[in-house]
């Protein structure tokens, strides 16, 4: 598989879980987990990201005490997106628009990115 086919893969995957996320939302709550988190509303979901964040954090210590660390990074990085993308649909945003603002910003410098955002 080369680059373009890789990319197209990666970001076809993170459509297809936008997808499944829209449909979920509009599932009975006792009947889908996505569906549960967007009724509780954002406080739910704001928690669990702030979970997962944190998760994520963990893991990233422990990457190099284990075998199985770099496994459990990727796994709650997984987890952390996964609900990142449920709070974007409740503000019925989508991981486009992420990926939209990350390219714009791809070929500016971090630093001149962070300090256009003060100025505002």
């Amino acid at each position: 598989m080369d680059t373009q086919q890789k990319k197209a893969l990666l970001y076809a995957v993170l459509g297809e879980i936008a997808e499944v996320i829209e449909v979920r939302r509009q599932a009975a709550p006792e009947s889908s987990y996505v569906s549960q988190l967007l009724h509780q509303g954002e406080d739910v979901i704001l928690k669990k990201v702030i979970e997962e964040a944190g998760e994520t954090l963990m893991a990233s210590k422990d990457v190099e005490k284990s075998a199985q660390g770099r496994l459990h990074l990727i796994k709650e990085v997984a987890d952390l997106w996964f609900h990142t993308m449920v709070l974007l649909a409740h503000h019925n945003l989508r991981v486009d628009d992420v990926l939209m603002e990350l390219k714009r910003r791809q070929n500016i410098s971090g630093i001149d990115e962070k300090a256009s955002r003060t100025q505002g």
